[in-house]
């Protein structure tokens, strides 16, 4: 009896600890929440839907840029081990496999997502499209992962992180990642970034707002990520998506606006908060970037541009760097 006593303590102690940054985020005046709540399996299978949506122009822009420049990458890195932050189901790093198995030869692929349903499955399917290949998924945030990495055994690493999620960060934190991958890679190694460039508004605001709702859907669904694994009672009805174009920040903003006043409960975290009618909720900050001064922010961190990548329109970024 003690023990069971025990481990339900232990259960809601790690819960707490787990969710501190949901009481800190649900508790202040102005509320908001990390998008790394998105990412249950369901949030995983919408963001897939996003990646498809014709409004969605990040995916298929960086797709493009890779189909274009992917044998240039793998014959400037050579064979290496491939570590991907936020690989979802990898679909755009299959162009990146491609090149380095016609280009390279060998290559080490360590797909790195918090989605572990998505993960074992895309694990699988690439363990049979690429058979010479060692392929080893790591479920866990980006900083776990990255404080898990080990020394490989390859002559080099080069990290991947690709589509938009760079512009999540807000500058110190994203100083702080950078310090983190920095960390992670030896001299000679190699990071791989993917950054949404600056572009009007009008090309903006319809990737977050898609008219088929899975935007809205997906940001949502946060909400029901936090009730299965907090056991909360939100009413997903009670709340509806909107993103804005903060023009003086450069920045798109999402969120959730409660639509009646009431009282959210979430057992596992101790914690009850009230929503007035009117009040939001921010979940998602996506910053766009100048080129010019992300190289520079990028040296501070000791990784100095080899090489950039973009499309005819300017729309997008990927950079190659080197510690």
């Amino acid at each position: 009896m003690l023990s069971k006593s025990l481990t339900i303590v232990n259960q809601r102690y790690q819960a707490i600890k787990d969710g501190e940054d949901v009481i800190q985020g649900l508790t202040q005046t102005s509320k908001s929440l990390p998008p790394k709540y998105f990412y249950d399996d369901r949030g995983s299978e919408l963001f897939e839907q996003i990646c498809e949506l014709p409004e969605y122009y990040p995916t298929r822009t960086e797709a493009w840029i890779l189909s274009q420049y992917a044998d240039e990458i793998a014959q400037i890195t050579g064979g290496c081990e491939l570590v991907e932050l936020g690989s979802g189901s990898s679909t755009k790093t299959r162009i990146l496999l491609d090149a380095y198995q016609k280009n390279a030869g060998d290559c080490r692929y360590v797909p790195i997502d918090v989605s572990g349903g998505m993960l074992a499955t895309t694990v699988r399917q690439l363990q049979q499209t690429y058979p010479d290949f060692s392929i080893a998924g790591l479920q866990g945030t980006y900083e776990q992962a990255l404080s898990h990495l080990k020394l490989q055994p390859w002559s080099s690493r080069m990290i991947c992180f690709l589509g938009s999620s760079f512009g999540n960060f807000t500058r110190q934190e994203s100083d702080g990642f950078l310090s983190k991958i920095a960390r992670a890679l030896k001299s000679g190694d190699y990071f791989l970034l993917g950054v949404d460039l600056q572009k009007p508004k009008e090309i903006l605001l319809p990737a977050y707002n898609d008219s088929q709702g899975v935007t809205a859907a997906f940001n949502l669904n946060m909400l029901s990520h936090l009730n299965w694994r907090f056991q909360g009672d939100f009413d997903i009805k009670l709340f509806k998506h909107e993103a804005i174009y903060n023009q003086a920040d450069g920045q798109i903003e999402m969120y959730l606006h409660c639509q009646k006043s009431h009282w959210v409960s979430l057992e596992m975290l101790d914690l009850q908060v009230f929503f007035e009618v009117g009040e939001s909720i921010l979940t998602e900050v996506s910053r766009k970037f100048d080129l010019g001064i992300m190289q520079k922010q990028l040296e501070v961190q000791g990784l100095k541009t080899v090489k950039i990548w973009t499309d005819p329109q300017q729309w997008f970024g990927l950079i190659l760097c080197q510690a």
